[in-house]
C-alpha cells in the first residue's frame, strides 16, 4: 500500500478538466503499488459520478466503465473505519473544521502511517499538523 487516496483525487482521473500530470502520477503509483481507502470512499466516488450524470457531465456508460476501471485496481478498503468514527474521526472532523467523510481520510493516514493523497484544500492543509505527509504535489 503506497498511500490513503480520496475521492476528491479519484475523481480527477476521471474528468479531464479536473487532471493534471500530478494526479495522473498518483494514479500510475497506485495501479503498480496500491492503495487504501476508508469504508466510505465507495460511497463518495458513487456520489461523485451521480452528481456529474445529473449535471449531464457525463453518461450512465462513462460512470458504469469508469467504475469498472476503478475496480481492477489495487485499491483496498479499511474495515476499522467505521470503529474510530464516534472517536478518533470526530475529535479530527472538529479540531480541524472537517467534515466527517474527510476526516476519515486523515484518520486512516495517520493510523496507518501512509501519506494522504487528496485535491482538498482543507485536507491538505490538515494534513501536516498531524505529521502526515501529502502524496504528490497535486
Amino acid at each position: 500500500m503506497s498511500m490513503v487516496i480520496d475521492a476528491s483525487l479519484t475523481l480527477a482521473w476521471y474528468f479531464v478538466d479536473e487532471g493534471t500530470p500530478a494526479t495522473d502520477e498518483l494514479l500510475d503509483r497506485v495501479a503498480g503499488e496500491g492503495a487504501l481507502v476508508p469504508g466510505l470512499w465507495r460511497l463518495e466516488v458513487a456520489n461523485g459520478f451521480q452528481t456529474a450524470l445529473r449535471r449531464r457531465r457525463i453518461d450512465a456508460r462513462y460512470r458504469d466503465a469508469s467504475l469498472n476501471e476503478l475496480a481492477l485496481l489495487p485499491i483496498t478498503i479499511d474495515a476499522d473505519t467505521n470503529g474510530h468514527a464516534w472517536t478518533t474521526t470526530l475529535r479530527l472532523s472538529e479540531r480541524f473544521k472537517l467534515s466527517m467523510y474527510d476526516a476519515a481520510y486523515l484518520e486512516l493516514a495517520e493510523r496507518r502511517s501512509l501519506p494522504l493523497a487528496t485535491l482538498d484544500r482543507d485536507l491538505r492543509k490538515a494534513a501536516p499538523a498531524l505529521g502526515v505527509a501529502l502524496a504528490g504535489a497535486v
